[in-house]
């Protein structure tokens, strides 16, 4: 897709070259305006922390793991964030809603920066819906219960624990990426090839470095049967063509619906390309990824860097 260029027929004249070939492509690639965040899961890996605190709430420094994600996603020009939630979530509700005694105390005694700073992070009335999973059958089947506030869009999907610090975001890096090349769009990074049983992988039938185009792939096969070390990680814009292959409710690799499995239904009729965003990311779904996300986030933070790299020399 990459080079074309547009020819356009005038009459009796000669055909004309259209060096705006990429900016048209562009105007007819559907936006991407909606987002889905899959926050039903317990976190069984971080209790008792999260024995009464969705895991999506821990911290990073000073804002929980699913803000980050939805400031990822406002930055990338989302409209529409829906949370599949489950039980015992309502404090992500509550976080992404108004205060109204804090907001007065702050109010009161004069905070207002940081009366701001959180009145920044409620999304506009009506921008914000949930929905429940009601049984943890998958990411597929967590997507898959979003469909009714999708249609026919295309749309991202953001798994919180998977955190980024990449300046742009990764989502608005994917959305540029997407003007180019329509259809499925998925953020990848290389794993090590004895770790592919952790990830879906993608096999690749073209490279160019930086976008993988994709023939198929294949949700954590043994690193024996792997057809590259190309992972998807937790970013994705997807067509709405995904839902009819959920919809079939077929379960996959440990007994779920696997979202990578129906993408893998939909190639042959949906292009899908894997983006080597420009960024680092930090699995906050262990524990060791969970601390060095505070690290390297705080070692980002202006106010904090020089403070923070003499206390670690404590530790090293």
């Amino acid at each position: 897709m990459f080079g074309l260029r547009l020819e356009v027929a005038c009459g009796n004249k000669a055909r004309i070259p259209c060096a705006n070939f990429a900016l048209l492509w562009a105007m007819m690639v559907k936006p991407v305006r909606k987002a889905v965040f899959p926050v039903a899961g317990l976190g069984t890996r971080f209790l008792p922390a999260t024995k009464a605190m969705p895991k999506e709430m821990l911290p990073v420094v000073d804002k929980p793991l699913i803000q980050y994600a939805v400031d990822e996603a406002r930055e990338a020009g989302i409209e529409e964030f829906i949370f599949v939630t489950g039980r015992a979530k309502s404090a992500i509700e509550d976080h992404f809603d108004h205060s109204y005694e804090l907001e007065c105390s702050l109010e009161d005694r004069g905070k207002d920066d940081v009366l701001k700073l959180i009145q920044d992070i409620i999304p506009g009335a009506g921008q914000v819906f949930y929905t429940r999973q009601q049984k943890p059958l998958g990411l597929g089947h967590a997507v898959w219960c979003a469909r009714y506030h999708i249609h026919d869009e295309p749309f991202a999907v953001l798994l919180a624990d998977d955190l980024i610090l990449a300046k742009p975001g990764c989502l608005k890096q994917m959305v540029e990426t997407y003007q180019k090349t329509d259809g499925n769009l998925v953020a990848v990074e290389d794993v090590p090839p004895d770790h592919t049983d952790r990830y879906g992988i993608l096999d690749v039938v073209e490279d160019d470095g930086t976008i993988a185009r994709a023939q198929g792939l294949v949700e954590k096969p043994k690193p024996a049967e792997a057809p590259s070390t190309l992972s998807i990680i937790g970013r994705y814009i997807l067509q709405p063509e995904v839902f009819e292959q959920l919809d079939r409710q077929e379960k996959g690799a440990g007994g779920e619906i696997q979202l990578t499995d129906a993408m893998a239904r939909t190639i042959d009729d949906v292009p899908f390309h894997g983006l080597r965003f420009s960024g680092n990311r930090y699995d906050c779904g262990s524990q060791l990824g969970f601390i060095e996300a505070n690290l390297a986030f705080g070692i980002d933070r202006d106010e904090i860097r020089d403070d923070l790299k003499i206390m670690l020399k404590k530790y090293t």
